[in-house]
Parts: C-alpha cells; sequence; structure tokens
C-alpha cells in the first residue's frame, strides 16, 4: 500500500512584523478530520473546516540587517508533542551557507549542485540516494495555459516532492518521509535563491 502524501504549508508572517523571509512555519495538513489543533501559539491559520493544521516545522532567523546570520529549524516530535532542534543554517552572505542536520554538516552548494554549467535542476544527495530540485512546466487548463512548479525528483525520475507557490504547499510523497527534512530545508534554500535572483 502506497504511503499518505505529506502536505505541508509555509506559513509567513505578516509584513508588518518586518521579519527576515528565513522565518516561517510549516504546518502539516490533514483533510482527514474536521478538528484544527493549534500546537504553536504565536499563529493562528484559519483552515476549512475539512483541514487540520499541525504545525511540525518552525523556522527561524533573527531579522538584524546584515546578510550573515543563523536559521534555527525545530521539528514537533508528534510521539512526544515536543519541540526538537533539527538542525540550523549558518548564512555567511544571502547565497552562502553552512546547513546542519543533527550533527551532518553539509555546504549548500552540495545541496544545489547543478549537473552542468547549463543545467536547470539542482541535486542533492539524501540516505544514499541522489533527488533533484528542477523546474516542471504542466499544463493547467483546456487553453493549455503552462504553468511552472518547481519538482523534487528521485534519481529515476520519478517526483517525489512539489511545491505550490500560489498556495505556499509543499507536497511530499510518504515514501520520502524519512528525508522530510532535506526535502523542506532544499525547498527553503531554492526559494531563498530564487528571491536573491538565482536558481
Amino acid at each position: 500500500m502506497p504511503a499518505t502524501d505529506i502536505v505541508l504549508r509555509f506559513a509567513y508572517p505578516p509584513p508588518e512584523t518586518n521579519s527576515d523571509f528565513r522565518t516561517f512555519n510549516v504546518y502539516r495538513v490533514s483533510e482527514e478530520s474536521t478538528e484544527q489543533v493549534e500546537l504553536y501559539k504565536v499563529h493562528i491559520i484559519a483552515a476549512p473546516s475539512a483541514t487540520v493544521l499541525l504545525m511540525i516545522t518552525q523556522f527561524y532567523h533573527p531579522n538584524t540587517g546584515m546578510p550573515i546570520g543563523g536559521t534555527t529549524f525545530h521539528r514537533k516530535n508528534l510521539n512526544t508533542m515536543k519541540w526538537e532542534t533539527a538542525g540550523e543554517i549558518e548564512w555567511t552572505s544571502n547565497t552562502n551557507a553552512r546547513i546542519y542536520f543533527g550533527i551532518d554538516e553539509v555546504s549548500i552548494r552540495d545541496l544545489r549542485k547543478p549537473k552542468n554549467a547549463n543545467s536547470k535542476s539542482r541535486r542533492f544527495k539524501a540516505s544514499g540516494s541522489e533527488y533533484k530540485w528542477k523546474i516542471a512546466e504542466k499544463n493547467t487548463d483546456l487553453l493549455k495555459k503552462i504553468m511552472v512548479r518547481p519538482q523534487c525528483v528521485d534519481s529515476r525520475g520519478r517526483t517525489v516532492a512539489t511545491w505550490g507557490q500560489a498556495e505556499q504547499t509543499l507536497r511530499v510523497e510518504g515514501r520520502v518521509g524519512s528525508i522530510l527534512d532535506r526535502i523542506v530545508v532544499t525547498c527553503l534554500l531554492h526559494i531563498w535563491m530564487r528571491r536573491q535572483g538565482q536558481w
């Protein structure tokens, strides 16, 4: 039986808070229940009655006005309902950083490797396998309108995650749940780099 997709919604603070873009919360969206579970007291996310939002990850980056600094990410352990530090991103500039997943240290370049100079995809390794983020084209209606959506694929070209910019939603296949931290962080890095004018 295939694993259920993990649907994550990124929630950013209101613009008037002047928060750094790298500060946000990630909620797990479930359509199996009609109750809304509030697990974090600072942000309240209104949801349709058929949706539950469980916050499972929090990213915090202090707004210092400098390109350097640290982004810490915490993951909620849904068994103990306690926050655990999942890792940190140490920025040396707006486009260069070292990422720590627990004790594993990785350069941003290792999480955004192009295959060649003209490559439109960015590769990374997790749990001994290679994955890549690429810009996917997709038919969206009868008029054959093309929409661009970043998606993450495995080494066989099978989609494992898709980012929806309009909805601020990351849909991850359940079969890659063991590398969820890597997928969420690499998604953040690609969104951030696109904001910096780079892919």
